[in-house]
């Protein structure tokens, strides 16, 4: 190496060069100053800490946010809505009674299909008879 230079890092010769230092990036880290502190709730199961964002808690996993499911408004308690009134049990309770209803009129449409088109297959097997007995059990219920 030349006579009078110090070693150091790689990029304090290049800052040196003008007559000043060149001003280094400030890097932030997660938890410095500049990051707005977090609003904390209690858990009202076991007391721990949560970010008021959660929807669980992070140590016990009890509900900490419900949303309506009807209006979609979210709140800190269940049972009921506090914007609409609606109760949750029972809506959920309504909407599976009505999907179970629907579903049950799809089974007795497909069942009624295959059961045509059973009898169809077995119309040269049994010569029709099949068939003629199947519509008159339908015709009387």
């Amino acid at each position: 190496m030349s006579g009078d230079s110090k070693s150091g890092k790689p990029g304090d010769a290049a800052a040196k060069i003008g007559g000043g230092t060149i001003p280094r990036a400030r890097v932030e880290t997660p938890g410095s100053a500049t990051m707005p502190a977090q609003r904390m709730i209690k858990c009202f199961k076991c007391g721990a800490d949560a970010r008021e964002i959660a929807r669980f808690c992070p140590r016990c996993h009890a509900t900490l946010r419900y949303e309506c499911p009807a209006c979609k408004h979210e709140q800190r308690k269940g049972g009921s809505c506090e914007k609409c009134g609606i109760d949750f049990v029972k809506y959920i309770g309504a909407v599976v009674a009505a999907k179970r209803i629907e579903a049950d009129q799809i089974h007795d449409r497909i069942e009624r299909r295959t059961g045509i088109i059973k009898q169809v297959f077995l119309l040269p097997i049994t010569g029709g008879y099949s068939l003629f007995k199947y519509f008159r059990n339908r015709s009387r219920s």
